[in-house]
């Protein structure tokens, strides 16, 4: 398969630049894989598309206020946005940087309130090795001083409403520098709602990172390696997967990131083994999922893993015949857009 295989036209006026009013006020797409179907509701009405017996599992990462606005000794300005905490002593972070000139080791970054940084080697590719110092300062100036990461095609300074808009209600676990953007739809009404209906509602994280929105720059997919993105998955997650299989139930992923999770972790009969560790599954179609059966998630970026990702699960000439009709009928993309359910 080829990069250009999964390229569209997206007129940019669709580019969603602002939340909904409401968090479940947005447009639904409905997929039916079997029936080839496409019908549009809102995503208020989706518990109705639920049944009992039926397995929600959402992504509960949190969002981190990831860009940073500092300068070196120099004077020289530098715009950092942390990709990941590393498993090192201290407050060891991978981070993307845009200055002016590369940086070296040992560059010093000064930011607001005594905070620094220094650069003490090279990471994974576009990405740089920081240490922030004072250490037992740096959380809780972080959350003070960090800014909302929106994504670059939301042309627009980051606001106070974004706090809280570009975060689900179920956020628990902070590290994710990007939201996990089909769960931003819904409100603990509505979930309240699914529970009623006697789905089970549970939940993982998976910290989004570079492995969710870096762009592919092989035009061979078979080339491209998925970045490393931290899971977990808890025991009382796992069991509820076996028992919803074993009982006739579907497994509803939250999300593309939900639907990487448990398929990284997927034993060959459906079910998902527990524990933590970094996922790096690329899915593209031919892919056989063996735990996902039911699919929310929001409208993705031409050339995108998340894209193919969901070409996997609906099958690509009925995934891309749908962004056409989304095209046509004038729904919004990417993070603040709408969303679509593949059943």
């Amino acid at each position: 398969m080829l990069l250009a295989d999964f390229d569209y036209d997206l007129p940019q006026e669709l580019i969603a630049q602002e939340a909904s009013e409401k968090r479940d006020a947005s447009r639904l797409m409905t997929i039916d894989r079997h029936s080839g179907e496409v019908g549009e509701t809102l995503f208020s009405s989706i518990p109705g598309m639920f049944r009992q017996g039926d397995l929600l599992v959402v992504n509960n990462t949190r969002v981190i206020p990831a860009r940073l606005f500092g300068h070196k000794e120099s004077g020289g300005k530098v715009e950092v946005f942390l990709v990941r905490r590393l498993d090192q002593p201290g407050e060891s972070w991978q981070a993307m940087l845009r200055c002016s000139k590369s940086p070296v080791p040992g560059t010093r970054i000064l930011f607001s309130d005594g905070m620094t940084a220094v650069v003490t080697g090279r990471c994974e590719e576009e990405c740089w090795q920081l240490s922030f110092e004072p250490q037992d300062l740096f959380s809780n100036w972080l959350e003070c001083h960090g800014t909302v990461p929106l994504p670059p095609y939301i042309k627009r300074q980051a606001d106070k409403a974004d706090k809280e808009r570009y975060q689900t209600v179920f956020a628990a676990a902070s590290g994710a520098v990007a939201a996990p953007t089909a769960g931003l739809h819904f409100t603990e009404a509505l979930l309240d709602q699914v529970r009623q209906s006697g789905v089970a509602v549970a939940a993982l994280t998976l910290h989004v990172g570079l492995g969710t929105f870096l762009p592919v720059r092989c035009d061979d997919l078979s080339q491209h390696r998925m970045h490393r993105e931290r899971y977990l998955i808890p025991q009382a997650t796992a069991d509820l997967i076996s028992s919803t299989k074993r009982l006739g139930g579907r497994v509803i992923a939250l999300g593309t990131t939900t639907a990487r999770a448990l398929e990284y972790a997927a034993t060959e009969c459906g079910t998902v083994k527990s524990g933590d560790g970094d996922a790096d599954i690329f899915i593209t179609p031919g892919y056989r999922f063996k735990v996902v059966d039911t699919l929310i998630t929001n409208f993705h970026l031409p050339k995108s893993t998340l894209l193919m990702l969901v070409s996997a699960f609906a099958g690509k000439d009925l995934l891309f015949r749908a962004y056409r009709e989304a095209v046509a009928r004038r729904f919004r993309f990417y993070s603040y857009g709408d969303a679509m359910i593949i059943y």
